[in-house]
């Protein structure tokens, strides 16, 4: 397998996640994510997908300043329903990286249900922005919006793009088109990362849910 090199150079994500640590499947509950593997959760990289990598990061680091992220103790909430647009993917991304899941999720270990994901994904979310988060301990809360066109295609892209999507581009083209669409995410991630341009941040208060 081999993924764009700039996959590697992308902000990363340690977390703490405290049914790792009591089935021992990491030492201390440490799981460390980077944008591969939100790559290999939606099977492609894309503009999407590297803002809902970056929402979250972001969001986590604006709940939790220099404190490492409780995988499971966080809240998700998108404004989309679940089948508009790419709020799916969007928000699968959110539970790869935090763990919060919707009704389907880990209903938890024994009677008290310890270690629960279920039900802490919502979608239909009254709230401004894209998606929100709400820590489970303090209930301090963010609400993440986010704007591609700070980040906007290559110019060739405006003549590569129909023909890629009708199928009417030859090989050179193609090559050309995946090429350009894998420098905007780069630039996104790399370049952009943190630019509130892209990710915009807003305290929430619980209420608002």
């Amino acid at each position: 397998m081999s993924f764009p090199s700039f996959f590697a150079d992308a902000p990363r994500l340690k977390v703490r996640d405290p049914l790792s640590a009591f089935l021992g499947t990491s030492e201390g509950g440490i799981l460390e994510y980077g944008y591969e593997d939100a790559v290999r959760l939606a099977g492609h990289s894309c503009p999407a997908v590297a803002g809902a990598y970056l929402m979250v990061l972001n969001g986590l680091g604006y709940l939790h300043d220099e404190e490492m992220p409780e995988r499971g103790g966080i809240e998700v909430f998108m404004r989309g329903e679940r089948d508009q647009g790419t709020t799916g993917v969007l928000a699968s991304v959110a539970t790869l990286l935090t763990g919060a899941a919707p009704e389907t999720g880990f209903g938890g270990i024994g009677p008290a249900q310890r270690f629960s994901r279920r039900d802490l994904l919502h979608f239909g979310a009254d709230i401004e922005g894209t998606m929100a988060l709400r820590r489970r301990d303090t209930g301090a809360g963010v609400v993440i919006d986010i704007d591609t066109g700070a980040v906007p295609h290559a110019l060739a892209m405006g003549g590569l793009m129909p023909q890629a999507v009708a199928g009417e581009a030859d090989e050179a083209e193609l090559e050309s088109f995946a090429a350009l669409w894998q420098d905007r995410v780069r630039r996104m991630l790399i370049e952009h990362a943190d630019d509130p341009k892209l990710i915009h941040l807003y305290d929430w208060s619980p209420d608002e849910a």
